[in-house]
């Protein structure tokens, strides 16, 4: 039997690298990150993952502790986590209610928590291509959804990124499927790679979409078209295709494998097998799986969280600082009272 052309990569040999620098960086803490999970619901795939979680955190070095709550109170265990100082990063195993109410819980959780990213603010930076939160300084990096940040990941990894372009179009002249446009992962995965450079092709069960910054990458952030379905077939885009991604939570679901072009990178990101196993004839690169890829990346966003933090407490502290000095040098007994708030002109 002939060996499949392509190869097989698997989450775990793309995730080592992020593993290594994560609990390195874990170690040169002066303090032990504590991760926080809240689960109030009995779906076994969020228990699994909350059991992986679990696992992952204590053999890094992080501390994990699992909060299981009725989705009842889950509301106001969120804001007691949000003020709790030794909490330093915030999860919750959805769905709990549904759409609008999971929404709201999303953005109950303190932006200086949110290891996930789920925030209207992180959302409004990735849409809009914007990398930091404190511009012109850009010394905090805003945070981007873990399973679109994994998506990025892998694809530098395997090589689709060309580094000879410039940061932030790197992904110039590839073309990308994604099928799934969900508010999570889809739509924001498919934002993140237009952004970057590629003409994204975005399908759902309504409608294909094309993510781009234009032919020229001359906007500076992506736009979206609905395509004529009957122009454009999924038939006729995904042979076109340099990488294809699925996210389809059925187990009926499998990519058509005569739609892949050959040699082409093939990703899975659902629980579920999107692809059949022939894909690996076709494929020139196939991951059938992300999340150990995933679980760095929320691990590597919490890091990113308290690095934020430090970089706005030593400005707070460098504001009161000259505060004070200047009440000195003019005789005044005290600093101005706004001198140590975020955003005054003293940063």
């Amino acid at each position: 039997m002939a060996h499949p052309a392509g190869r097989t990569i698997l989450a775990s040999t793309i995730a080592k690298q992020y593993v290594s620098e994560i609990t390195s960086q874990v170690k040169a803490l002066s303090f032990k990150p504590k991760l926080v999970g809240f689960l109030a619901n009995d779906d076994s795939a969020a228990e699994m993952y909350a059991n992986w979680s679990a696992k992952t955190c204590e053999s890094m070095g992080f501390e994990y502790e699992l909060r299981r709550r009725a989705k009842h109170d889950l509301e106001s265990a969120l804001i007691q986590a949000n003020n709790d100082d030794n909490v330093n990063g915030i999860m919750v195993y959805f769905p709990i209610f549904g759409d609008k109410q999971d929404q709201y819980l999303q953005q109950l959780i303190s932006t200086e928590k949110d290891v996930e990213g789920l925030n209207f603010l992180y959302y409004h930076n990735l849409y809009h291509n914007i990398r930091f939160l404190d511009p012109p300084t850009n010394e905090q990096k805003s945070i981007l959804p873990c399973t679109p940040l994994a998506m990025v990941k892998i694809l530098e990894y395997l090589g689709i990124y060309n580094k000879h372009l410039h940061y932030g179009n790197r992904l110039y002249g590839k073309k990308v499927l994604v099928v799934n446009r969900s508010e999570i992962v889809g739509r924001p995965l498919a934002a993140l790679l237009a952004n970057d450079g590629a003409t994204v092709y975005s399908l759902d069960i309504n409608n294909i979409q094309q993510f781009t910054r234009g032919d020229d990458l001359s906007m500076q952030r992506h736009k979206v078209i609905d395509l004529d379905s009957e122009k454009y077939p999924l038939e006729k885009v995904a042979p076109q295709c340099d990488v294809i991604i699925t996210g389809v939570p059925s187990e009926n679901y499998k990519f058509p494998t005569d739609l892949v072009r050959n040699g082409a990178v093939v990703i899975n990101f659902a629980s579920a097998k999107n692809f059949n196993e022939d894909v690996k004839q076709k494929a020139g690169l196939y991951v059938p799986s992300i999340g150990k890829v995933t679980i760095a990346m929320l691990l590597r966003n919490l890091l990113r969280l308290i690095n934020n933090k430090k970089i706005r407490v030593e400005k707070v502290k460098n504001s009161e600082t000259g505060a004070t000095d200047a009440s000195t040098s003019t005789g005044d007994a005290a600093a101005p009272s706004h001198g140590g708030a975020i955003g005054d002109k003293a940063e």
